[in-house]
């Protein structure tokens, strides 16, 4: 794929992100299209949004869920970037006329200490660098006609990256058992999910671990600062106008999101 189409295919997505609009699947528009085409979609997106004065606050992992990496037939997660107009409060009721197609996914946030530059980054290597980790949801959203998308449409979408609610509260992580963390997710006062965080990889520090380690091919680094998404401990939630989630993570904590129209 030429540097004049990504170019093009860049600013379509960007312009479907900031009107809540949805375009046709690169997969179908560009059918060669290719996972490294979509990468290069995916930043050159980011740089015009840094033109228009946006700045990258951190990362996000998505297809953690070896469920849905059967689904996709993919062997690994991807990857997007978070922007700081991706961030949202969790006392603010997210409006659905800023988003195109949303859900929502609970996970535990890692606000990093310092960098982690790969190669050959470990978990122990991820938890010796986070300055302590939080409740979180990820509100997915797809910029594409049809849902049922191929891994480049995701990755060429900045891996679906909508909005980011962040908990109250960061613990460090003395003590914490990365694998074991449960949750409960609950829409409208009623369970509807249940989790543990070894559906992350194993760990959600393994998940931040692959991150790194697939970022350094293009020369690019987590930094101190920046907010890491690790992934979903369960599978994907839809979301309607007046709908209600709290998530609750033993032992880190509780995030709530609330929508309407």
């Amino acid at each position: 794929m030429n540097e004049q189409t990504i170019a093009s295919i860049a600013q379509a997505l960007c312009d479907a992100e900031k009107s809540s609009l949805t375009i046709e699947k690169l997969s179908v528009a560009y059918p060669g299209i290719t996972v490294e085409d979509a990468y290069k979609i995916q930043l050159e997106a980011v740089k015009l949004k840094e033109k228009q004065g946006q700045v990258i606050v951190g990362k996000k992992i998505g297809l953690t869920n070896l469920v849905m990496q059967k689904a996709m037939g993919i062997t690994e997660p991807d990857y997007g970037h978070v922007m700081d107009a991706n961030m949202a409060a969790q006392d603010v009721p997210l409006s659905m006329s800023t988003l195109v197609r949303p859900s929502i996914e609970a996970e535990i946030a890692f606000v990093l200490g310092r960098d982690i530059k790969g190669p050959g980054i470990t978990a122990a290597t991820v938890m010796a660098a986070a300055e302590g980790i939080l409740a979180s949801f990820e509100i997915v959203d797809c910029r594409f006609h049809d849902s049922k998308i191929a891994l480049a449409d995701t990755i060429a979408d900045n891996a679906s990256c909508g909005r980011i609610i962040l908990g109250s509260r960061m613990i460090p992580l003395e003590g914490i058992d990365l694998r074991t963390i449960g949750l409960v997710l609950e829409k409208n006062g009623t369970i509807i999910d249940m989790g543990v965080s070894a559906a992350v990889l194993g760990s959600p520090a393994a998940s931040v671990a692959w991150l790194a380690n697939k970022i350094a091919s293009f020369g690019v680094y987590l930094k101190a600062g920046e907010v890491i998404m690790s992934g979903s401990f369960t599978n994907i939630h839809p979301i309607s106008a007046g709908d209600n989630f709290t998530a609750h993570f033993g032992g880190v904590g509780s995030v709530k999101a609330s929508f309407v129209e």
